[in-house]
């Protein structure tokens, strides 16, 4: 047995080689190892706040280059759930849903659990997740809270996703895949070095599809989108050190989307049925609009002993979401909600270079985001008639009401700047054999919420069976909150190396989440004061409703990595314990209300383990394992009379698993090249969908293959995905009391060709 070595494993997507493409080249025969720092052409691409390998930080991380994503069909973030252990990316709704579990850890609505950076720059709206990532050359996934270095939102972990760099490639690239649903793909672009220090990088996208699923009211697919954007990069290296690269992107999105199945008994009106258990039907249209401007500079001086980092970016995103939020037939009532927002961050960092006894970093952080919501919500007759009228009428013999309008509009405006700052510092030092590791940050942030709520109702009431008098009600509401979040967020690793390539390590770190609003409450609220009112004329306040507050963890973890057989067999492992103190979760209140709000359980709990493995027994043939426990559950949580202490947390899987073989061989034939057979096989489950734990869905597995002629100037692939036409759910919900899922995607085939021109 050859003594054991830690390598940081590399997972990739439904491919079998374990590190990106020398160089960027997606045919290059001869793969570099993932976890090294890539150095091309005098660029060093690697991350600013992370030492150049990975495998030497206290921290769970898959990484997935160029060549892995090219084998998996990556472009989204999604497309990695399952892939990487304990991380959970549901496809439903629409893009702007973005719902990402990390170890027990996710909420559906609101701040995200996890931080998402493309080239170094955060992006600070979760709305913009889930857009279309062109010419990627290796995406990093690090598990466990990140806060001390990223801040908020990240005690789940970190994507950080890297493009390619003009300066380290010459060329044209182009794609175009069709697929099931009528799918289309296309992308191009171009990376010019007019200067020796200079390059410049071009890049253009475009992507439809028809969808899969159909409403049975329109006789139309509703998750039919396109999608539309580029990204324009320039680079310069002036060879002493010092660095600038500019990344402008931009895309526009029109899509369908939220093909959500109600799942209770049938709906039976007068006699006939309106909706059956498991049929997609509704009336009223809706759609996500989404047109997003991001510019992110870096500027970089590399001196001897220290370096010194910038990294400057402007958001803009103007998103509008419509929908029929009964998703029933009958008129019950509507929403838009249209955001536009702008954000400002700033992150100035320092750190040492040179030193291998200690290492030093200092950082500081400050943001702004300003962001205008109008979200108004229409009822239609059925609505008013059910939700408002019956609520009011429950003394007929006292007092009646009656309303003529068709429609009644709830109208809600909101601004909510925020603005925070932050202070950092990570000490790394060497004792022999060990790597001790200690960080703290100190956040800020301060949010506002100003808040517009109108409604002006004419109807009619009669007392004791008396002649109907004509009343009017009008209801313009305004006010304001504020929030301020003070945040210590430590962190204390040590690690211990067998030798310059084995190591253990250990790790406790506090992560944090954000609070915010509860804007999709105020539609209810806004119902709650029109109905007392009309029957009291006593309106009582609930200002508790309106807001939710941060969510904390402290995690635990034990992890390593190991190789053996001369790298013929390469893994690494993580144990972990989360203790979660008011962890954020979207939650209906009880009975017919048309809102959604996220409110904070008392204590959960979430433990598990997670084993990725790579084995090469031929040359040809390499075989990837991926499996992620988690066991999250409630310590305290009351609601109402209920108490959920031990019930698993909703929508958190209990098992991932992904497994994939992938043999490649040369044809023999030059222009040719390399014929490439991947299957593999994907799961996850179990998955509570109340707190309750009353409805569940169980593990599922969906088979993948794919065949491929790989060379160096070209690829097509042939891949079929869900082979065996799996039956699953990947949401569940409820709406004024009826229960609704969206199913997974069917068996899907589709064709691939890449082009790359030197």
């Amino acid at each position: 047995m050859m003594p054991i070595r830690p390598i940081l494993l590399l997972l990739p997507l439904l491919a079998g080689l374990a590190g990106p493409v020398r160089g960027v080249a997606a045919g290059d025969p001869e793969p570099d190892r993932a976890d090294t720092t890539i150095t091309v052409d005098r660029v060093q691409v690697t991350a600013i706040k992370q030492g150049p390998v990975l495998r030497s930080t206290a921290v769970a991380s898959t990484i997935l280059g160029s060549r892995a994503v090219a084998r998996g069909g990556i472009s989204a973030l999604k497309e990695i759930s399952t892939a990487v252990p304990n991380f959970h990316a549901p496809d439903y709704g629409s893009r702007m849903t973005s719902s990402i579990y990390v170890r027990g850890l996710g909420a559906r609505i609101d701040q995200p659990v996890i931080g998402l950076n493309v080239d170094n720059v955060p992006l600070l709206n979760k709305n913009a997740f889930d857009t279309e990532l062109a010419d990627i050359e290796r995406i990093e996934v690090l598990r466990g809270p990140q806060s001390t270095l990223y801040g908020r939102n990240t005690m789940g972990g970190v994507v950080n996703v890297y493009t390619l760099s003009p300066l380290a490639y010459e060329g044209v690239r182009a794609l175009a895949e069709y697929g099931s649903g009528n799918t289309l793909r296309l992308r191009a672009s171009t990376y010019y070095r007019p200067l020796p220090d200079v390059g410049f990088s071009v890049t253009g996208f475009y992507t439809r599809s028809d969808g899969f699923f159909e409403n049975e009211y329109t006789h139309k697919t509703c998750d039919r989108e396109w999608q539309a954007g580029g990204r324009w990069k320039v680079q310069w290296d002036n060879r002493r050190g010092l660095r600038l690269d500019n990344t402008l992107s931009l895309s526009r999105l029109e899509q369908g989307g939220y093909p959500y199945a109600y799942a209770g008994e049938a709906i039976i009106e007068e006699g006939k049925t309106i909706l059956r258990p498991g049929q997609i039907a509704y009336n009223d249209p809706c759609s996500y609009l989404r047109t997003s401007v991001s510019d992110g500079l870096t500027v970089r001086y590399d001196a001897a002993r220290y370096s010194v980092s910038s990294i400057t970016s402007y958001q803009y995103i103007d998103d509008a979401m419509t929908l029929d939020q009964d998703f029933t037939p009958l008129p019950y009532f509507t929403l838009r909600q249209a955001v536009r927002e702008h954000a400002l961050t700033e992150d100035l960092v320092f750190r040492s270079r040179g030193t291998e006894r200690y290492e030093w970093l200092f950082g500081a952080f400050v943001f702004y985001r300003h962001q205008r919501m109008n979200a108004p919500v229409t009822f239609k007759r059925t609505g008013i008639e059910r939700l408002i009228l019956d609520n009011a009428n429950r003394m007929p013999d006292l007092l009646r009401y009656a309303i003529d309008a068709d429609e009644l509009l709830l109208s809600s405006e909101f601004r909510l700047p925020a603005w925070g700052a932050a202070l950092y510092h990570e000490s790394r030092l060497r004792l022999g054999r060990w790597l001790l590791t200690a960080g703290l940050r100190a956040d800020f942030e301060r949010t506002r919420l100003r808040y517009r709520s109108r409604t002006d109702l004419d109807y009619t009431l009669s007392v004791n069976g008396s002649e109907p008098t004509p009343q009017h009600l009008s209801i313009d509401d305004s006010g304001r909150l504020a929030h301020s979040y003070p945040e210590l967020l430590p962190r204390l690793s040590a690690m211990y190396a067998f030798d310059p390539t084995r190591n253990l390590y250990v790790s406790v770190s506090r992560g944090y989440k954000a609070g915010g609003f509860n804007t999709q409450m105020f539609s209810d609220i806004l119902q709650e004061k029109m109905q007392a009112l009309m029957i009291s004329g006593i309106v009582r306040e609930d200002p508790d409703r309106m807001s939710y507050r941060p969510e904390y963890s402290w995690n635990f973890e034990f992890g390593g990595h190991f190789s053996c057989l001369e790298g013929a067999i390469r893994g690494d492992f993580a144990l972990f314990w989360i203790e979660v103190r008011d962890q954020q979760l979207t939650v209906f209140p009880e009975g017919q209300t048309t809102g959604r709000m996220m409110a904070n359980a008392g204590r959960t709990r979430s433990r598990g383990a997670e084993l990725s493995l790579q084995v090469s027994p031929w040359r040809d043939l390499d075989l990837n394992l991926n499996y992620g426990y988690t066991d999250a559950r409630f310590v305290r949580y009351r609601s109402g009379l209920d108490d959920y202490a031990g019930k698993r947390v909703p929508y958190a899987p209990e098992h991932t698993f992904s497994a994939t073989a992938t043999w490649s061989r040369p044809t023999g034939i030059d222009w040719l090249g390399d014929v490439v057979v991947q299957a593999g096989v994907q799961g996850l489950g179990t998955i509570a969908w109340n707190e309750e734990n009353s409805l569940t869905e169980p593990f599922y597995a969906l088979a993948n293959a794919s065949v491929r002629l790989e060379h160096r100037r070209w690829s097509l692939g042939i891949w079929g995905r869900n082979l065996t036409d799996t039956n699953y759910n990947v949401f569940y919900f409820k709406s004024i009391g009826n229960e609704f899922v969206q199913r997974g995607r069917p068996r899907t085939f589709g064709i691939t060709l890449t082009l790359n021109i030197d």
